[in-house]
């Protein structure tokens, strides 16, 4: 699950590459949203600690 943001980030950079500034700007956004999001779910996730 966390790889996600990184294949995110990696299309963005290869949209800059390809000349595609705009596209890359709002991909790099959305792995931005998407690593808050999963910092969330795993932040507020109880531990199973078993002493």
């Amino acid at each position: 699950m966390m790889t996600l943001p990184f294949f995110i980030s990696a299309a963005a950079v290869y949209l800059a590459w390809r000349g595609r500034g705009r596209a890359a700007v709002w991909v790099t956004l959305l792995a931005v949203l998407t690593v808050l999001v999963l910092y969330r779910f795993h932040a507020t996730d109880a531990l199973n600690l078993d002493l």
